[in-house]
């Protein structure tokens, strides 16, 4: 039997009582990091409020942490039922960086919950039953340390994992990290994992957190210790092309921190790197000089 039909569930597996049920001993906490997203937060605080915690008590604590946002997303959030907090003012002797994965990080400070589910504060498209999807694996299967979603998303092939994952994501873990060639989704926003791995982590500022925790919870555990769910249906806004182009960057940075070597040796040290990019202008190109943040935070357990 393959590791993918050892560990990839769906969501209906699992009803909301029997995770209930399941959860004894345990505390949740559902994590929202948020960067100028008012249009969407308030919908996705209150209904995970709602059925969550008010109708079934699942989660502990929705948590969003604000990362620098220009518009109400924090208002709007706590409004919402949320406990809010600007990533910059938790543990401020830390500094901060931009970026979700600084975000993320930054949480581990502020909740409380032994299971952590991260969820995009930007979708459209969703459903409540993402929360319970991602905690089925852990709170039913000990060996399971974390658990990556997947979903159909609107657009040309419904089940794509993105540009960015399509393209430099799964291309990575061919050539790398063989054995998660199986994760539909390695990029997902929605996923969920035990505090006792994650604070042991090296954690990227930016949007590589998210295959930096694959590829060393794979060192680490080993690849049984990720499980994956089917959670449906999924829609959020897209970035911009070139906006990817700085998030490619950053996966790359992390990949080759991890690879050793002359990779490493490349970004070792290094927090901020340029990307020059490239427009169409009245007198002919324009070149766009573009700096992009690949700072990684140590695991939390060595600065508690």
């Amino acid at each position: 039997m393959t590791w993918s039909e050892r560990n990839t569930h769906h969501g209906r597996e699992w009803t909301l009582d029997s995770l209930v049920a399941a959860k004894a001993g345990h505390r949740v906490s559902l994590v929202v990091p948020a960067r100028n997203e008012a249009a969407t937060v308030g919908a996705v605080v209150t209904r995970a409020r709602e059925a969550l915690m008010e109708t079934a008590a699942l989660v502990d604590e929705i948590v969003v942490i604000d990362s620098d946002s220009t518009d109400a997303t924090a208002r709007i959030a706590a409004e919402a039922g949320a406990a809010v907090h600007a990533s910059a003012s938790i543990r401020p002797e830390l500094g901060t960086f931009p970026g979700k994965g600084e975000a993320m990080w930054k949480s581990l400070f502020v909740t409380e919950g032994d299971l952590i589910v991260f969820m995009d504060a930007d979708l459209v498209e969703w459903d409540t039953h993402f929360v319970p999807g991602l905690l089925g694996p852990l709170l039913t299967r000990p060996e399971i340390d974390l658990v990556k979603g997947f979903y159909r998303r609107p657009g040309e092939h419904g089940l794509d994992g993105g540009r960015v994952t399509e393209l430099v994501a799964r291309p990575l873990i061919a050539l790398h990290y063989p054995e998660l060639a199986g994760l539909v989704q390695p990029l997902a926003g929605e996923w969920a994992v035990r505090r006792s791995l994650f604070e042991t982590l090296p954690v990227p500022v930016g949007y590589a957190v998210e295959i930096a925790a694959l590829v060393d919870t794979l060192a680490g555990p080993g690849v049984d210790a990720i499980a994956q769910v089917d959670l449906g249906r999924r829609g959020h806004r897209h970035q911009d092309l070139f906006d990817l182009g700085l998030m490619a960057t950053q996966l790359l940075a992390a990949v080759a921190r991890r690879q050793g070597g002359t990779a490493a040796a490349a970004v070792d040290g290094v927090d901020r790197i340029g990307v020059q990019q490239f427009l169409p202008s009245e007198t002919g190109i324009a070149r766009t000089p573009r700096e992009v943040g690949i700072h990684e935070r140590p695991p939390a357990l060595e600065v508690r």
